[in-house]
């Protein structure tokens, strides 16, 4: 039989795998007596963990909430589990911070064997360029903004239209306008490293996303609501497809292009990001990208810095038209204002970001 302390361990490792046991099951699991299982279970309780027990044909026993976080049991993959996902957000992420506290504790109570496999496992999580200036997210205003979404509980909150007012008091902030958003709230979501809150806009009647490390909520929550279908199909099209520029329906590019480039497509594969890259010779290949306009279509090829042809559309033809007789005229206007070279002369050599 096994000695009483491993044996309430044992005890609490089952009922945090399954929502509920019977007595009879848990007994004989732990190979003893169903009188045992109620002396363990009352143990348990003295400690600090909530097991209720819970009515049935043969009656049994659950782990529910408790008012404060007991001593969690984790075998050892999911401590290894749980250590490897909290170093992914450790670096940049909007809960950075709390991640790096969690993994700190984590870590001084690992038994050294776990230790010593989770530093030669040891994770560096690398955001991209764009997302490291994620604003940190402050962990109370999620769990509001959570919880809000759970319950189907319409939600206000000041709005701050840029980052410096962001940190600033209520009354300090600069807002979209003087009035606090009402909406309807129905996920959070991430991107880039950013939280994002997806919402119906009561106020504008449209579907918005806030960032949420500008969201102040303001108490109590509104009334109850019935969530409203999300258009284009799932959160994760929706929410694509409105950073892309769509209406929301189509999680493709509201633009999309092809040119044949003359650069070898492993130079141009690293840079394309979700664009289709076709090897055509061992120094040309051929690039398919999306952008949200036209002009901004053509001014990322042209980051590429080599001899482009455009397969098409025409749009695209013309939005290098356009590029190039605005580029052409603040060229014109530098020399103007220099006065340095007079009408005649050469068009100096224009610095290009090659891309790579």
């Amino acid at each position: 039989m096994q000695k009483t302390s491993s044996r309430l361990l044992a005890l609490l490792s089952l009922l945090q795998v399954r929502r509920g046991w019977s007595g009879a099951d848990l007994a004989a699991r732990l190979e003893v007596t169903e009188r045992t299982v109620r002396r363990d279970v009352d143990r348990l309780r003295d400690l600090g963990y909530p097991v209720v027990a819970f009515k049935g044909p043969a009656g049994g026993y659950r782990l529910d909430a408790g008012a404060d976080l007991p001593p969690l049991l984790f075998d050892d993959d999911q401590a290894i589990a749980l250590a490897v996902a909290l170093q992914t957000v450790t670096v940049g992420g909007a809960v950075a911070h709390d991640a790096a506290r969690a993994l700190s504790t984590l870590q001084q109570v690992m038994p050294s064997r776990l230790r010593q496999r989770i530093e030669m496992l040891c994770v560096t999580a690398v955001h991209p360029p764009e997302s490291r200036d994620t604003a940190p997210v402050d962990t109370q205003v999620l769990v509001d903004v959570g919880a809000a979404v759970h319950a189907h509980a319409e939600l206000r909150f000041d709005y701050a239209v840029d980052r410096v007012a962001a940190d600033r008091p209520a009354a300090d902030r600069p807002c979209a306008d003087d009035r606090p958003r009402r909406v309807q709230p129905h996920h959070l979501v991430t991107w880039y490293g950013r939280w994002y809150l997806l919402a119906w806009d009561l106020d504008r009647a449209d579907w918005r996303t806030f960032r949420v490390d500008r969201i102040h909520p303001r108490t109590p929550t509104g009334p109850r609501f019935t969530p409203r279908a999300l258009p284009g199909g799932t959160v994760s099209e929706f929410v694509t497809s409105r950073f892309r520029g769509s209406d929301g329906t189509s999680t493709e590019w509201p633009c999309t292009g092809e040119v044949v480039l003359d650069l070898p497509a492993p130079a141009v594969a690293g840079f394309a990001r979700d664009g289709i890259v076709e090897a055509l010779a061992p120094g040309r290949c051929r690039l398919v990208l999306g952008s949200w306009s036209w002009t901004g279509l053509a001014a990322a090829i042209g980051r590429f810095d080599a001899d482009i042809e455009v397969i098409g559309p025409p749009e695209l033809t013309s939005a290098f038209a356009h590029l190039a007789e605005r580029y052409a005229k603040a060229v014109g206007n530098s020399v103007g204002n220099s006065g340095s070279r007079t009408a005649g002369s050469r068009m100096p050599n224009l610095p290009i970001n090659k891309g790579r």
